[in-house]
């Protein structure tokens, strides 16, 4: 970690300029790491948008630059989420969106910026990395495996823990993501399979593309109701979820997309997952051109890993092992499809239950990741 004698400029995104070098400061940072994944920047740049993106309907952002010389070094975003605020009835405020050289004199600088913007508004408390919500990328990689990440985690240069704590950030909680590897499922699971399916007459249905907008406010009202009681969960607006599945409609695999249903028609538990299009992405260099097009299809049958964003309850179904029924639709339709593999995250390291049943079906952790807090 260096501190270089001139003190950086930290200034707030204010024009298309600004955005266009706050979007762009990532190839600096990581030009030289073979494990960064390049994200879209016309997601980056609707992140920003406050007429397209609905974030920005309830809530509240400012993005910084940190300048050295006249040429960018550093950034963040300051988050005001009034949601979290409703729903937690806490003033805390988020930061999100960092990128640093090694250098904590920048560091320094940028948090400083992020605390005077939540402190005019009243929050106590800053929290994150988070962009903008946990419903989105969140967390700071702090241990685990070397690699690119999975689709939607979070990577960084290992510098960053350091950085964070030097600028007086601690631990809140850490998010695990597990690896789990297919075929060798343990016994157990088919066991509960038959019992399960005996006993209560769930059974698993697909995704129905045709009937898209309908299967979407479901997904919406089991993730909210399922989810409610989870450490710093938010519930999606139904905006959000929209614009989340407008993101992501492209890449959806309906066989990944899982509904647990009663005899009655009553769905219960939901699992959804992705093809890790991140082992595709990196190839486009975070641009969506024509020929980018063609690459990522060539590409995708090339996918091995399938990431598992969502699997769920709701809270009077639990402990019956109907979880086993999606865990193994899922591994199914996965293997099907030429996967291998699975990354399923995040998990708070306070859900045990969770932890526990994927341990027991041969997964590790494998990588960490940490939200940090200070006060204000």
């Amino acid at each position: 970690m260096t501190s270089p004698t001139s003190s950086p400029v930290v200034v707030p995104v204010e024009s298309r300029a600004d955005l266009r070098r706050f979007i762009n400061l990532p190839w600096s940072i990581y030009r030289a790491d073979p494990d960064w994944v390049p994200p879209l920047k016309r997601d980056v740049r609707t992140a920003f948008d406050t007429a397209r993106h609905p974030f920005h309907l309830h809530s509240e952002v400012q993005p910084w630059l940190a300048l050295r010389g006249g040429r960018v070094v550093g950034r963040i975003c300051a988050i005001r989420n009034r949601n979290h605020e409703r729903v937690h009835g806490e003033a805390v405020g988020f930061f999100g969106w960092f990128e640093c050289i090694d250098d904590l004199q920048v560091a320094e600088g940028l948090f400083r910026a992020v605390r005077g913007w939540l402190r005019e508004r009243g929050l106590t408390a800053m929290r994150g990395p988070t962009s903008f919500s946990t419903n989105e990328t969140t967390g700071l990689l702090v241990e685990g495996d070397r690699g690119p990440p999975a689709l939607l985690l979070a990577h960084n240069p290992p510098w960053y823990p350091a950085l964070l704590e030097g600028c007086g950030l601690r631990k809140v909680k850490d998010l695990y993501a597990w690896h789990i590897v297919a075929g060798n499922w343990p016994e157990y699971l088919f066991r509960a399979e038959r019992i399960v399916t005996h006993r209560y007459g769930i059974r698993i249905r697909t995704l129905e593309m045709s009937r898209f907008d309908e299967e979407l406010a479901l997904v919406r009202r089991l993730y909210n109701s399922a989810w409610r009681k989870n450490w710093g969960f938010v519930p999606l607006t139904d905006a959000e979820i929209d614009h989340m599945a407008a993101e992501l409609k492209p890449i959806i695999d309906p066989n990944l997309v899982l509904f647990a249903e009663t005899p009655a028609g009553e769905v219960i538990g939901l699992a959804v997952a992705f093809p890790d299009f991140n082992q595709v992405l990196h190839k486009l260099n975070g641009r969506l051109t024509p020929l980018a097009i063609m690459k990522l299809l060539v590409h995708k049958r090339r996918i091995t890993r399938l990431r598992v964003l969502i699997l769920g309850l709701l809270e009077k179904w639990r402990g019956k092992g109907i979880d086993a029924l999606l865990y193994l639709a899922l591994f199914r339709n996965a293997s099907a499809a030429g996967m291998t593999e699975a990354d399923m995250s995040w998990i708070l390291e306070g859900n045990h239950r969770m932890n526990a049943a994927i341990e027991r079906m041969g997964g590790r952790i494998y990588r960490t990741y940490r939200l940090y807090e200070a006060p204000l």
